[in-house]
This record gives structure tokens, C-alpha cells and sequence, in this order.
């Protein structure tokens, strides 16, 4: 019976396997092809447009120097005339940072800076039109490029520099996909703008010739109208496909780069899930030999696939299988297991809700209890001292104080079921610890214990809310004193990383079991006598939805480390930029 099955199955996978081979080789060979013509052409599309808008761009400041050129040569003007010509219209156009008029001997006439000018007339560049020249790109005091365009007049030249940040942010916009940039190479080899935040140091360093890959295409393509494409491994070793299209009328190349992994992507895919579907047609084949060849087989593969399906948590699956034989008695036992265990997780699941809700009722009990108490007999005093003014105050600041604390209780629970709203701003970490331990004094000092703060050397800036970090480092360092026996140490330190941002609060206290350690960030989980056991879960949440990690270390008997790490920032308060 065995062979018969076996042979009949390999007959059939026979049969299918060579028009499937030969179907799947021809599919993923045209795939192939068609997805990298239509992925090149759609790049070298965006990169056109770029090239196009930038062209826009490049011609729009030459018809705005060419108005100011015929508006100071349309009538005769004394100087201060034309300077003030000059002036407004670097109010109007502020993408030009100067503009100046030079007679045919290259004096200068008037100019639109209040010292020496920096322009001189054109000693050579691209041309854009007749009479029309753009000098090679260069890079400005604030690293930012700028380039010279000078218009002849007919009794002289003028001169603009031209910014062109906004050509930066017009390149910055540019994505292809999630990590496709471009990038704008000039007539010197030299990048004049990179979509890439990663790449940008490089316009300003690149005073000799760059030799990587991008501006090698975009060299080729001013040179030869068919090299649009190219692939090549960058420094990291990614394989990058690049485009060019050269800007109308000016030595400027755009190109467009992005990881062949994310631009062949789709093809990839579609080769996995081609792949994938002729493999699952051949063992589809195979099973349906099985399956036809042997009746049992497809009752043992559905035992099996219920087995899956009870691993896989769907404890509704049940198997049903006919016959009389031990295979139908297997059956009709693992349902009965299966019918058992959903009981035993349904009780489970019980258990489990009545111990939260245990949980949750008795600190609730205990944590309300004390302030409505207290609200209570407070609420019948008064009535007896209404006419006692001293004591009325005492009432109003006694119940202020107790729902203050009854507030509290009722924000953990809330902000444990849901996100906590936050905001960010810079914020000093060494001030803001320093405060905390300062404000934490008191309670150390009624503990009998010491606590400092141990500040990093230099600043430390993190984008967060300072209340929300100032509840988490009061938390962990009330945890650490509440640890602490009598003349011990708790420690709030902080350090910088590269990048980053550490927080470290330690003590000499009596440390948690490792049996406990894992599960102290847990909802509802204390080793306090009273408290809902929400403080470390909300800290965590907290410091998570900062970009941060907490991450804790203890040993029994010598004390805790809880670290505290956050993603540094070059921006600074809004008090520290005024000042």
C-alpha cells in the first residue's frame, strides 16, 4: 500500500513539476526585467522634474536681476539712486544676499551693501542665455551654498549673489520611496545639495573633487545623454541605484539614489510570492497523491492541523473524523482533552480577573480610605466650628490636601489604561535631577539617610516634559529612600553618551529578589503595604513614550540601580537661547 501511494503521488508531482519550473522561470525573469525598467524610468522621472523645477527656479532669479538691471539703466540715475534701487530690491528678492552695478571697466558703481562689496564682474561660468553667467557654486560662512549670476547691460554688468537655500529645501522634499534622496551636483563635480540629512556635511568639506559614485554618474551623464542609470555599493556596503537628468541650459546634474532593496522591493516580493505559490502547488500535489493514494493519511494530517491549531491558541478547533478504528477513539480523545483545557483556562482566566480586581479594590481601599476618613470627621467638626474662622481655613487646606491625594489615586488608573499626554521641550537634565533631589531632601533627611546627586561635568539637553521626568525621578528616588535602612546612600547621577543621555539612581538598600526583579514594571505590582503598585509601570510609560528605556539592576542586600537612558539634542530652552 505504501508503495503504491508513494509512487502515485511522485506521478503526479512529476507531471507538474516541469510546466511549473519552466512557468516560474519565464515569470520571474520578465518580473525581473519589467519591474527595473519601470522602477529606473519612474526615478529618472522625479529626477526630470527636479531638474525642471530647478531650471524654474535658476531662471526666475535671472528675469528678477534682469528687471533690476533694466529699472537702473532705463533713465540716467545718480548713484544713491541706483544704490537705493539695489537695496529695494534685496528687501523684495531676499534670495539675493547682494546685488551690485559695474561699469564695462569693470568699476563698481553702486552696490546693495552698506561696506565693500564682495561681487566682481564674471571672469568666466555656465551660461544660461546670451549675456547670462552663473559662477560655480560655493559654499557661504553659515554652510550654506550661494552662487554668483551676472547679467551684461548694455553700459555695464550686474552682479547678484544668489542663496540657494531654497533650492536646499526644494531638494529636501524630495523622497522616493523611504530612504531615496536627491542630490544636485554642479559643473565642477561638486555637490551643491543632498536630500540626505546624513550626507549633508559633505557639501561643506567638498572643496577638492569628490571621487564617490553619485557624482561620477552625474559627471558621465553631462557628458554622454544615455548614461541615466547606474548601480553601485555605497561606503556601507548597500547596493544603490542611481539616476541623472542634467538641468536645462546650466552644468547642473540632478540625481536620484535610493537602496535597490526598497526600489526593486515590489519585484522581490513578487518573486517571493511567485516562488512561494509554485512550492505550495507542488506539495499541494504531493499531499493530493497522499491523500488519494491512502484514506487515512487525510485523517491523520486533520488531527494534526487541530494540533496546530490548540498550539497556536485557537482552543475552539475540534477534528472530526469517521470510521470505527483507534484513529476515530485518537480523535474522539483529543476533543474531550481540548473540551477540558478550554475549561481549565476559562477558570484560569477567572482567577486571574478576581486576583486584579482584588488587587486593585484593596489599594484602592487602602489608598481612599485614609482621606475620606479624614474629609468625613473633618465635615462633622465643622458643623460644630463653623463660626471659627482659623479652623475653617484649617477644613479648606485639609480637603484640598486629601483630594489632591484622592486625584492622584484615580490619574494612576487612568493614565495605566491609556497614553499620558506629553509634551517636549528641550530641558537641562542636570537642572531638572538637581531640583528633584533638592525638592527629595526632606523626606531623606526624616529617613535618616543621605541622598546627593552626582551631575555630569558638561550640559545635558533632552527633548521631554519636565514635569512627567521630574514625577518618574521622584518616584524612583522615593522607592530608593523607602529601600534604604538608616544611614544608607541613594545616589541620582547623571552622564553623557555619545548621543544619548543616562540617568542613573542607585542605593545601599536592601535590593529586590531576582524572582521579582522581572516583573516590577508590571501593572498592579507592589511589595508595599499600601499603593496600587502603578508608580514603576507609569514611569516606564513615561519614559517609553520619550523615546527612552529604564532598565534595572539588584542585588539582595547591597541595593538598586534603575537606568534611565534618553536620545540627546543639540536644542536648548527657550530661557538659555534668550539669554
Amino acid at each position: 500500500m505504501r508503495r503504491i501511494t508513494t509512487r502515485f503521488a511522485l506521478l503526479i508531482a512529476t507531471a507538474a513539476v516541469a510546466p511549473l519550473v519552466i512557468y516560474g522561470a519565464v515569470s520571474v525573469n520578465s518580473l525581473r526585467d519589467g519591474t527595473r525598467n519601470s522602477v529606473r524610468e519612474g526615478n529618472l522621472g522625479v529626477a526630470r522634474q527636479v531638474a525642471e523645477q530647478i531650471h524654474l527656479y535658476l531662471d526666475n532669479s535671472t528675469r528678477v536681476l534682469r528687471s533690476a538691471g533694466v529699472e537702473l539703466t532705463a533713465t540716467r540715475l545718480q548713484p544713491w539712486q541706483q544704490t537705493r534701487i539695489l537695496r529695494d530690491h534685496i528687501l523684495d528678492f531676499p534670495e539675493f544676499r547682494e546685488l551690485s552695478l559695474f561699469d564695462t571697466s569693470g568699476r563698481l558703481i553702486a552696490t546693495s551693501r552698506l561696506s565693500q562689496t564682495t561681487l566682481s564682474m564674471p571672469a568666466g561660468g555656465t551660461g544660461l542665455s546670451n549675456g547670462v553667467y552663473v559662477a560655480p557654486f560655493k559654499v557661504d560662512d553659515d554652510l550654506l551654498p550661494a552662487t554668483t549670476i551676472a547679467i551684461q547691460l548694455h553700459s555695464g554688468w550686474i552682479v547678484g549673489e544668489l542663496s540657494l537655500e531654497e533650492l536646499w529645501r526644494m531638494v529636501d522634499r524630495i523622497r522616493v520611496g523611504h530612504e531615496g534622496y536627491a542630490l544636485v551636483v554642479g559643473e565642477d563635480d561638486r555637490l551643491i545639495a543632498h536630500g540626505n540629512p546624513d550626507e549633508k556635511r559633505r557639501i561643506a568639506i567638498n572643496d577638492q573633487r569628490s571621487v564617490s559614485p553619485e557624482i561620477q554618474i552625474a559627471a558621465q551623464a553631462r557628458h554622454d545623454a544615455n548614461a541615466k542609470f547606474t548601480e553601485y555599493s555605497d561606503e556601507n556596503g548597500r547596493r544603490m541605484l542611481a539616476v541623472a537628468a542634467p538641468v536645462a541650459n546650466v552644468g547642473w546634474t540632478v540625481v536620484v539614489e535610493q537602496p535597490t532593496n526598497e526600489a526593486y522591493g515590489t519585484m522581490h516580493r513578487l518573486e517571493r510570492q511567485l516562488l512561494a505559490a509554485i512550492g505550495i502547488a507542488l506539495l499541494g500535489t504531493v499531499v493530493l497523491g497522499y491523500l488519494w493514494g491512502r484514506s487515512f493519511i487525510r485523517r491523520i494530517f486533520a488531527l494534526t492541523r487541530v494540533t496546530r491549531s490548540i498550539a497556536e491558541g485557537k482552543l475552539d478547533s475540534r477534528v472530526a473524523i469517521k470510521g470505527q478504528d483507534e484513529i476515530r477513539e485518537l480523535g474522539d480523545a483529543f476533543n474531550s482533552m481540548a473540551d477540558r483545557l478550554v475549561e481549565l483556562q476559562e477558570d484560569i482566566r477567572k482567577q486571574e480577573r478576581q486576583a486584579m480586581f482584588g488587587r486593585i479594590a484593596a489599594g484602592l481601599v487602602h489608598d481612599l480610605s485614609h482621606p475620606i476618613q479624614n474629609i468625613g470627621n473633618s465635615c462633622k467638626l465643622i458643623l460644630k466650628m463653623w463660626d471659627d474662622a482659623e479652623y475653617r481655613e484649617t477644613f479648606r487646606r485639609m480637603v484640598e490636601r486629601e483630594m489632591i491625594v484622592v486625584k492622584r489615586v484615580l490619574d494612576d488608573l487612568r493614565n495605566i489604561a491609556r497614553p499620558i499626554p506629553l509634551e517636549r521641550f528641550p530641558v537641562d537634565l542636570n537642572r531638572a535631577v538637581a531640583e528633584v533631589v533638592e525638592s527629595m531632601q526632606q523626606h531623606a533627611e526624616t529617613a535618616g539617610l543621605t541622598l546627593k546627586a552626582e551631575l555630569s561635568p558638561e550640559s545635558i539637553f533632552i527633548e521631554g516634559d519636565v514635569f512627567a521626568l521630574g514625577r518618574v525621578y521622584r518616584n524612583l528616588i522615593l522607592n530608593a529612600i523607602q529601600a534604604t535602612a538608616p544611614g544608607g546612600l541613594v545616589v541620582a547621577a547623571t552622564e553623557a553618551r555619545p548621543g544619548r543621555a543616562q540617568v542613573r539612581i542607585y542605593d545601599t538598600g536592601c535590593g529586590i529578589p531576582a524572582d521579582r526583579l522581572h516583573a516590577i514594571f508590571e501593572d498592579f505590582v507592589t511589595t508595599k503595604r499600601r499603593g496600587l503598585g502603578l508608580g514603576l509601570a507609569i514611569s516606564k510609560k513615561i519614559v517609553e513614550q520619550l523615546g527612552g528605556t529604564i532598565t534595572v539592576a539588584s542585588e539582595v542586600g547591597k541595593g538598586t540601580t534603575f537606568v534611565l537612558e534618553f536620545p540627546s539634542t543639540d536644542a536648548r530652552p527657550m530661557a538659555l537661547v534668550a539669554g
